[in-house]
């Protein structure tokens, strides 16, 4: 990219075509990435910026190479490596941000220069301490200079829903000639509301010259919770880019959510007749992606990735999807990269989604067995936050489900080696008064840990799934174990939690041996009972 040789304009991107589908303007690895508590280093930028290709945005904000070295290697590393999305690079209306920008974007195959002025009359007088007449030639001056560079330059006018509209027909006016190929108009501190910027984007359309010959782009906050409603609105006032991040994350109290936006556009094609380039069946795995690289969980009941978002307890609503799932949900969980519906097991729950799991664990249950251990459920229900697996097991078997033992861990240490291996060390005490310790060297420590507790035990188990994830914030936050072992031709389900996600691991594994021994113990038990009987 020279100024002899500007990039040729892609037709798609300047809005004269395809004005059926939304453009994904991503932020996250820049207006996201600055939020507190979201900073990320030059690997996990990159990683991110893979994953968002992957994904389908169509334009990726790589960052503000003028920030700092490292925001401008960055910028460098993700325009050499992206191969079919635009990678953009924020600038102010400022030569020395331009030039440094252009030179983060020289080996992009696709390029984009974003430029940025303050327009609305408290930024005039406060921040910038310009005329109206002043903040026109400005920005005229920084397309016209940025254009040397390259074709593709997107003009924002900062705080655009706090400007005069007949003062922001002219900016956009003027932006245009000078070469602007978008132009956007962003909420930025969250302050309106939809149907006012369905108003104001209309009445830009109608109103800017050579309006066709752009794409108009919204960029909202979410300080009022509207951010994804607001950009949506302003889809339906002619916007053909939004400009979003993943999570929501970004200053304040974020920014609209890419996959909220996407799916909005897909669950409601009948209404808005616009599509984008996304592959939504990996929104949930990107999610789960930032929430890795910047340490940051995603809150629950967060919409369509959340823990929650395809997660049911009401027994109304089981009962409702169990007959149809199209009763409470508006989208299928596949489509967005999870796996299938939870039924949560909680005091909420009926009997339908009680019997639907006990039958997928294994336990086909008549009427009376089902009445019998419905109402010994509701009992453990009330005392317990979420009914896992391991607890119906029990009830189906009749047993204890708070049981422990007979197997006791007292002593667990474990020391990870180059190359990947490590070493585990348990100690054991049986309600027998037996007390075992065993070593063993496994693939990780996690691996280590189960195969000495195998070897301790003496039981015979084959593990087929295996998860941590976190279920608190923090430094000390907690790790929930889940294991799935194969014995005896059935599956076993163990859980566990705890700070250390090794010991969570341990104490799960101990859990699905004593389900087992408890099982064999009762088995012997009412096998002799029958013999004596016969006898």
């Amino acid at each position: 990219m020279t100024s002899e040789t500007p990039q040729p304009n892609d037709p798609d991107e300047a809005g004269d075509s395809t004005e059926d589908r939304v453009r994904i303007f991503d932020t996250t690895l820049r207006d996201g990435e600055q939020a507190p508590g979201f900073s990320m280093d030059r690997r996990a930028k990159l990683c991110m910026a893979q994953a968002l290709e992957t994904l389908g945005v169509d334009i990726l904000e790589a960052g503000f190479p003028q920030a700092s070295p490292d925001d401008f290697a960055a910028v460098d590393e993700i325009a050499r490596t992206l191969r079919n999305t635009t990678v953009c690079a924020l600038a102010r209306c400022q030569t020395g941000d331009i030039d440094t920008a252009a030179r983060a974007l020289e080996r992009a195959r696709r390029s984009r220069i974003h430029l940025f002025l303050s327009t609305s009359p408290l930024h005039r007088e406060h921040k910038l301490g310009m005329s109206k007449q002043q903040v026109l030639d400005t920005a005229v001056a920084s397309i016209q200079h940025a254009r040397k560079y390259c074709a593709d330059i997107e003009f924002s006018a900062e705080d655009a829903m706090r400007t005069e509209p007949e003062f922001l027909v002219e900016v956009f006016s003027t932006a245009i000639a000078a070469g602007a190929t978008t132009v956007n108009v962003p909420d930025t501190v969250g302050y309106t509301t939809p149907a006012e910027i369905y108003e104001l984007f209309t009445y830009l359309r109608q109103n800017v010259r050579d309006a066709h010959k752009t794409v108009f782009s919204s960029h909202c906050h979410d300080d009022l919770g509207m951010a994804v409603a607001n950009s949506l609105a302003a889809v339906s006032g002619g916007a053909r880019q939004v400009e979003c991040t993943i999570n929501g994350i970004g200053e304040r109290a974020g920014n609209a959510a890419l996959e909220e936006i996407v799916m909005a556009l897909k669950v409601r094609a009948p209404r808005f007749g616009l599509r984008t380039h996304i592959d939504t069946h990996k929104l949930f795995p990107t999610s789960r992606l930032l929430s890795q690289v910047t340490d940051q969980v995603v809150q629950r009941n967060k919409a369509v990735v959340g823990d929650n978002a395809f997660a049911h307890e009401s027994g109304i609503h089981q009962h409702g999807m169990l007959k149809h799932r199209g009763t409470y949900e508006i989208m299928r969980p596949e489509d967005v990269g999870i796996a299938e519906t939870t039924l949560v097991l909680g005091k909420h729950s009926g009997r339908h989604a009680l019997r639907q799991r006990l039958e997928t664990l294994g336990h086909a249950l008549d009427d009376e067995a089902l009445d019998s251990v419905f109402k010994r459920f509701k009992s453990l229900a009330d005392r317990k936050r979420e009914i896992r697996d391991e607890d119906l097991e029990a009830l189906a078997l009749n047993q204890d489900p708070d049981a422990t033992g007979p197997w006791h861990l007292t002593q667990l240490n474990t020391n990870s080696h180059l190359g990947g291996s490590a070493s585990a060390t348990v100690k054991l005490s049986h309600e027998d008064g037996r007390e075992i310790g065993e070593a063993a060297i496994g693939d990780g420590p996690v691996d280590a840990v189960l195969r000495a507790i195998k070897r301790a035990t003496g039981t015979d188990m084959v593990l087929t799934r295996f998860q941590v994830r976190a279920i608190s914030e923090g430094g000390d936050a907690q790790g929930h174990a889940q294991l799935v072992a194969r014995h005896a031709m059935r599956d076993w389900h163990g859980s566990s939690v705890s700070t250390d996600i090794i010991e969570a691991t341990a104490y799960a594994a101990l859990a699905i041996v004593n389900r087992i021994e408890r099982q064999t113990r009762d088995n012997s038990a009412d096998a002799s009972a029958l013999q004596g009987a016969t006898a």
